[in-house]
């Protein structure tokens, strides 16, 4: 990429983070989760490109595995990616909180605008992306991408022995979402959220939640869904290949 068209630090106001460093155990043995194949391409570059196909982010931070940076790089390197957005790639930490502290340490100068996105939903269309930018830019200091829940939910005890679980509670089906990612922050209060919050959180939002700051949802999409199991690879792939076949991605 020439000096003319790659963008400076003081440019790149708006940044992706993709936490990459898990393995990813419920998918079987093998490669790490983001390192799996999906039409023949690794789940990791279709996360990738998903965020930059969006025009705002003009950078993409990959947090690898601790010891894989050099094999994620090399990843990278190996596939065709867009050349108006620039790509780091930086080891991670022990557990997924770590891994975006670091990756957020890593981000150049300018930054406004930080996107947290996980490697296991390869398959975000750029509009839902764009959607979490867009309200973040209109003042939200955390946005998140979610669905209403299609199927009721029970609260009960959690067993741990493998007996049935007794039911303690039946939440409104109506009040509830399903989250998903890219995740959408003001960059000083995710920074700010890192630094304050030790408390163990499953998102970044949990964490700003935490500060006492008000979180929005948007609309989430049906195909940004997190491939964790067997299954949802094979979901995965009949998605690609309806992409493919209707719109040659």
């Amino acid at each position: 990429m020439s000096d003319e068209t790659r963008p400076v630090a003081g440019d790149a106001r708006t940044a992706a983070v993709i936490p990459a460093a898990g393995r990813g155990v419920r998918l079987g043995p093998g490669a790490p989760k983001a390192l799996r194949a999906l039409g023949g391409t690794p789940m990791l570059i279709h996360a990738v490109r998903a965020m930059a196909a969006s025009r705002a982010v003009s950078v993409v931070v990959v947090v690898a595995p601790p010891d894989g940076a050099a094999e994620v790089k090399s990843l990278l390197a190996d596939h065709t990616l867009p050349e108006s957005t620039d790509f780091l790639v930086v080891p991670g930490g022990e557990s997924r909180q770590e891994s975006v502290r670091l990756g957020l340490d890593a981000l150049p100068g300018g930054i406004d605008i930080v996107l947290v996105h996980d490697a296991a939903r390869p398959l975000v269309p750029v509009d839902t992306v764009d959607a979490v930018i867009e309200a973040v830019r209109d003042g939200a200091p955390a946005v998140v991408p979610a669905l209403p829940l299609a199927d009721t939910v029970k609260e009960v005890v959690p067993s741990t022995d493998g007996s049935p679980e007794p039911v303690v509670a039946t939440p409104a089906r109506a009040r509830l979402r399903a989250v998903q990612t890219p995740q959408g922050f003001d960059h000083a209060t995710l920074v700010r959220a890192h630094e304050t919050v030790t408390d163990a959180v499953t998102d970044d939002a949990g964490m700003v939640e935490k500060l006492g700051l008000q979180v929005v949802l948007v609309p989430g999409h049906e195909e940004a869904f997190k491939v964790t199991r067997p299954l949802d690879l094979v979901l995965a792939e009949t998605v690609l290949a309806r992409r493919r076949a209707n719109d040659g991605f």
